[in-house]
């Protein structure tokens, strides 16, 4: 009873795929101040900026092996930026939240409601990359900002933006050189366990080895291989049938895989060729790129009596598909230094070309220029004839940073519209004068530009910008102008 209880600890701990909840930490709120002592006659603003909230950011660490930290706790924050105040004295920013997860860990959005993935924000395979999954919400700046030739004594000051909230997916695929795959009770456990120092549970019955198993196997001259012990697939898992689709990922980022089969068939007198052909048709339905990875077929139990004629027939098969061919026994030993040295030749060809077609790159810049673009996107829809939803994030947080009890804020925002180029991507999607425009809970009158009199400069290129994004260069040169 007590082995069993270890044993099933061992198993629980290892987990491959979670869902888990973050938010970045909400952005102080600006201070609106005014200098005030003596002697100092009209001393101006000096409210300070509200500091920035924390992020959340996901990190590839090569010390871990499982994504056990995120089975039982699933929702996580950053912690959020203080308030500015006066005397120019700016709120301090939250600190940053590090999830770590293994390399090999693909990180990917869901959808809030049906909680099915609906795009990849990163693939971690490098030691240290990173991507931020929850970005801090702005700090509000201080009335200090808004200081211009006309406005020199401005009575407001920006909100705080609060961070958005989401689900994220995070799924691990084993980092390993070479993958046993194959039936149930095939052998794939036994032979791991010969080859390397890796000590799975081996038992005479289906689905004994419920979790993967990693093991670094070495040959005789030298050369060394990760090998990772695969548990049993059988026809339908490319469908989800059995453990299919919990395991099949582990397999997509090996170099080789190491096909073992039984030639005895084991209890159901299955035909050894027959077994071949299955695996390797729930391979390609699973992905089409596995049915042309370089593939080693590992014949099993060739000590066992009865087997000779098995074991030629799959040869004939194996070597018909331009594949190796190696006949074995995990109980005894027979065939797997050779196996062993085959494997890592091939590992080793395999690494070569890998390094010669494509070096390693930290994607780390890529995943977060991709994330700040997702963030300026800027969707204009029409709900009805006159009525148009306006939505984005970048356009989003002019809104909410809006003090809206405050009617100098509320005439800045609509001069911040101005300048973003908003009313440009509005006539462009077909909106006229005296529509209305909502975004979030707030409803504003389209005006037009040319009735308001605006300069050309103010609209954005439509030349190379598509009608549903707002220009990066006038959201992002908004807040610097502000602040000259």
């Amino acid at each position: 009873m007590e082995a069993q209880s270890k044993e099933a600890h061992v198993e629980n701990t290892f987990t491959d795929l979670s869902h888990i909840n973050v938010r970045g930490g909400d952005g102080g709120a600006g201070c609106m101040s005014f200098r005030r002592e003596a002697f100092v006659p009209r001393g101006g603003p000096d409210g300070g900026d509200g500091g920035h909230g924390g992020s959340v950011i996901v990190e590839a660490d090569p010390q871990l092996s499982s994504l056990i930290d995120y089975r039982y706790k699933h929702h996580f924050r950053a912690e959020r930026g203080t308030h500015g105040q006066g005397a120019r004295r700016h709120g301090s920013d939250g600190s940053d939240l590090l999830l770590r997860v293994p390399v090999g860990t693909v990180v990917r959005e869901l959808d809030p409601q049906t909680q099915e993935p609906l795009y990849d924000l990163a693939d971690l395979t490098q030691p240290a990359e990173r991507i931020v999954v929850a970005p801090g919400g702005a700090g509000g700046r201080g009335n200090i900002h808004f200081v211009t030739s006309v406005r020199r004594a401005p009575a407001f000051a920006e909100k705080g933006e609060p961070a958005r909230e989401h689900w994220i997916e995070l799924e691990m695929k084993l980092m390993a050189d070479a993958a046993l795959v194959g039936m149930p009770s095939v052998g794939k456990s036994s032979i791991i366990a010969r080859i390397s120092a890796a000590r799975p549970k081996v038992a005479d019955y289906p689905f004994t080895t419920l979790v993967p198993n990693l093991g670094v196997a070495r040959a005789a001259d030298g050369q060394s291989f990760v090998c990772a012990d695969v548990p049993g697939l059988i026809e339908g898992a490319s469908e989800g049938r059995g453990l299919g689709h919990q395991f099949l990922r582990h397999i997509e980022r090996t170099a080789l895989i190491l096909h073992v089969v039984d030639l005895t068939g084991g209890y159901e007198g299955r035909d050894a060729v027959e077994d071949y052909r299955a695996i390797n048709e729930e391979l390609a339905a699973y992905a089409s790129e596995l049915a042309l990875r370089p593939q080693i077929v590992v014949a099993n139990k060739r000590d066992l009596p009865d087997t000779a004629d098995a074991a030629h027939c799959l040869r004939e098969a194996a070597e018909a598909d331009g594949r190796a061919f190696f006949a074995v026994s995990a109980a005894t030993g027979e065939g797997l230094d050779a196996l062993v040295s085959a494997c890592a030749s091939e590992v080793s060809r395999l690494r070569a070309d890998l390094a010669q077609g494509a070096p390693e790159l930290d994607l780390t810049s890529t995943w977060e220029r991709d994330r700040q673009r997702r963030e300026r996107r800027l969707d204009v829809v029409r709900e009805e004839r006159h009525v148009w939803r306006v939505s984005g994030p970048a356009i989003e947080r002019m809104v909410i940073q809006t003090d809206w009890e405050n009617d100098e804020a509320v005439s800045y925002l609509q001069h911040r519209f101005e300048r973003s180029g908003l009313d440009a991507v509005l006539a462009k999607a077909g909106a006229t004068n005296g529509d209305e425009v909502r975004i979030l809970g707030f409803a504003f009158t389209y005006e037009g530009a040319d009735e308001r009199g605006d300069s050309e400069d103010a609209a954005p290129d439509f030349d190379e910008l598509a009608v549903d994004e707002l220009a990066a260069d006038e959201l992002a040169g908004d807040e610097e102008g502000d602040a000259q």
